[in-house]
């Protein structure tokens, strides 16, 4: 796949594509739709993407928590994996807040993309203060010579699959139903800084990554699987939140790897959160809290070696 930070001056291979517009924010089954739908209006053409960085959320409430269900890399990394040959990853500031919806249109899609089609969810809003509708977007669309395909929402029995129902049902400690409607577990990657090596000490080191810009979901225990960049896969059992035993106040995520001793520090982790197995809680000292991660350990072997709890949407729950 081809990224691409500007709409202006691209090559001939990277225009003429049939292009899916969105922020793509956990790139989930809704999304997974658009694209079909995109490809199948012309498979003839390149399949293209067209989001944005920062989210334009950040940028205009730079004071919210952080909310990100995928951040550049992993949203970059999904869609490859749904086809995208082309990832326009514009820069989201303030000159191009401002682009009205007719420029928009005109400016980027027609003479900076030459777009050959556009799909896009019903909901798709764009230029300054999102005055631009899909009843614009059809205009100049075919003013254009540009074909575009709405996609209605994606639902199943609780509604439409959205970014921020994904969001409230991992904040809630459901990262198996959040993937039921992601299409695949929900996935944290950073680079594994050095933490204050107490998880050592007490036989379970762990490779510590922070949150950053990630949305933090439910405060607790996983069982996860962690991809290292080379693409090997490794079972093990993670704490999310502020470590209250030894007095933490930021929130991190240190991931305990089985049957692994190699040298993380550096390298970029990939952590699929699969099972919320406990709540996080303070313990009265080092020997309670590492018998309860000898626990943790154990049910997160279980559960990640039964595909079963997976497929029910109900987390096992030990606290």
């Amino acid at each position: 796949m081809k990224i691409f930070h500007d709409w202006r001056g691209l090559p001939e291979a990277a225009m003429g594509a049939t292009v899916a517009l969105g922020n793509f924010d956990g790139v989930h089954l809704g999304h997974a739709a658009v694209l079909r739908a995109a490809h199948a209006a012309r498979p003839d053409a390149k399949l293209a993407v067209l989001t944005f960085e920062p989210h334009p959320r950040a940028f205009f409430r730079p004071q919210d928590p952080p909310f990100r269900l995928t951040l550049a890399a992993e949203r970059a990394a999904s869609l490859m994996a749904l086809g995208v040959e082309i990832l326009y990853e514009l820069p989201f500031n303030e000159a191009f807040s401002h682009l009205s919806g007719a420029q928009f249109c005109a400016d980027v899609l027609k003479d900076g993309l030459r777009a050959a089609h556009l799909a896009c969810g019903a909901d798709f809003a764009f230029g300054y203060r999102r005055s631009g509708d899909l009843t614009l977007l059809a205009a100049e669309a075919e003013a254009s010579a540009m074909g575009l395909s709405v996609v209605p929402p994606v639902a199943d029995a609780q509604g439409p699959i959205s970014s921020t129902r994904i969001r409230r049902l991992l904040q809630d400690g459901y990262p198996e139903r959040a993937a039921m409607l992601l299409g695949r577990p929900h996935a944290i990657r950073g680079e594994v800084v050095h933490g204050d090596a107490r998880g050592r000490t007490i036989g379970f080191p762990t490779a510590n990554i922070m949150l950053g810009a990630h949305l933090e979901p439910a405060r607790g225990v996983y069982a996860i699987t962690a991809r290292r960049p080379g693409g090997e896969v490794v079972k093990g059992v993670a704490n999310i939140g502020q470590r209250p035993t030894v007095g933490g106040t930021q929130s991190r995520l240190e991931a305990h790897l089985f049957e692994y001793d190699g040298d993380l520090y550096g390298q970029e982790l990939t952590i699929n959160l699969h099972h919320f197995l406990r709540a996080e809680q303070k313990f009265a000292d080092f020997d309670a809290l590492k018998a309860q991660i000898v626990q943790d350990a154990v049910a997160a072997r279980l559960v990640l070696a039964d595909p079963a709890p997976a497929l029910d949407g109900t987390p096992p729950r030990t606290a």
